[in-house]
């Protein structure tokens, strides 16, 4: 038979404590402050003193208490600097609440949502499981799963197992996809007031942590871009910090494609995240700015990049946040020449079309 089982419900069971709801915006701001622990929690305390975060029984020093206690900050071991730091487990978190946050509950789908170019199985086994479909081998059926579905479904008076019971064991193709992801941090990301590089950085954590964790057979390599162009580790995503730079985007598409020049799989892409035109280039050792409408010079050496991007099959995928005429303009004569895609997005999107376009991209297998 189909029933409920119900138990007592007991106050405060299950609910969040004072810590859990502290720590969720301690890890915002942490994001916010890039890492820089003592002024994170010295906007704690403002937002306390507002909005009565804390009562008489959960202090302000007990939950710093129970960071240092949990594991979510140490100690810098620096003498000069006698603060503390984010650790590992707290970098991993961050990653997983944006997740979370940008890209919401990650639903199973009923095929394999990991293909390639080739037909074929998936031949890595997974725990996941999904809805059983036509060809799938006995081999794969999770037993346990599919008994209870038939229980469920039909009783135990009358028991049966159906195709609609069934449930099999999802696996992995074992080809790849290299990933770039270009994240630009000129000065421009944080002028005029506009916050840019906070939903950047999430963004950045939220697609690591889904490549990482989903896809454990690819690569992905995050680079930076403002005068130049540099490689950091997922890891240092959250501290990630606008400086007094232009834009070399030319700079940061040559890096990544050297990186994935070095990748032995055919499917290779780049994502960059901007929120401007290319204003920079380098010349030798010398730099040629111009932060006035569009350098012809600068412009002509980026579609020139763009094209070759296209020549060795690299797609670039770009995510403007701006919806400026001349930028638009700029853009799309940048996507028209790699053949790639373009998204003139607001800040509240821009994960959403991250993560959407991924996976756009694994089912046609580029």
């Amino acid at each position: 038979m189909i029933g409920w089982r119900f138990k007592d419900y007991i106050p405060g069971e299950g609910e969040e404590t004072g810590f859990d709801k502290m720590l969720k915006l301690f890890q915002e701001l942490l994001i916010h402050t890039s890492g820089n622990v003592a002024e994170a929690l010295q906007w704690l305390n403002e937002i306390d003193r507002q909005y009565e975060l804390t009562t008489p029984d959960y202090s302000m020093a007990d939950f710093i208490r129970d960071l240092i206690d949990k594991g979510y900050i140490e100690s810098s071991g620096d003498p000069d600097d006698p603060g503390f730091t984010p650790t590992a487990k707290t970098e991993g978190d961050l990653r997983k609440k944006a997740l979370k946050d940008l890209f919401g509950d990650i639903k199973k789908s009923k095929r394999g949502n990991h293909s390639t170019r080739q037909s074929g199985r998936g031949d890595e086994h997974t725990s996941e499981i999904r809805p059983y479909e036509f060809g799938d081998p006995l081999d794969r059926m999770a037993v346990s799963e599919s008994l209870k579905n038939a229980q469920i479904n039909h009783g135990i008076d009358n028991f049966q197992l159906t195709t609609g019971d069934l449930e099999v064991y999802e696996t992995h193709y074992q080809a790849q996809t290299s990933t770039v992801l270009m994240i630009d941090i000129s000065h421009s990301m944080i002028l005029y007031g506009e916050d840019r590089i906070t939903p950047a950085k999430k963004t950045a954590m939220a697609l690591s942590e889904y490549i990482t964790t989903r896809f454990p057979k690819d690569t992905l390599d995050v680079i930076v871009f403002g005068n130049d162009a540099w490689p950091v580790e997922i890891k240092d995503l959250p501290y990630l910090q606008v400086g007094p730079y232009h834009t070399n985007t030319i700079a940061g598409l040559e890096l990544a494609m050297d990186i994935l020049r070095r990748r032995r799989n055919p499917n290779k892409q780049i994502f960059m995240i901007t929120d401007g035109k290319p204003t920079c280039m380098k010349r030798g050792n010398k730099y040629i700015k111009n932060s006035f409408g569009l350098d012809r010079q600068i412009v002509n050496r980026t579609l020139n990049l763009a094209a070759r991007c296209r020549k060795i099959n690299i797609p670039v995928t770009t995510f403007m946040i701006a919806q400026d005429p001349y930028l638009v303009q700029f853009v799309e004569s940048f996507t028209q020449t790699n053949q790639g895609k373009a998204y003139y997005s607001g800040l509240g999107g821009l994960g959403d079309f991250v993560f959407r376009d991924y996976k756009d991209n694994k089912k046609r297998g580029r």
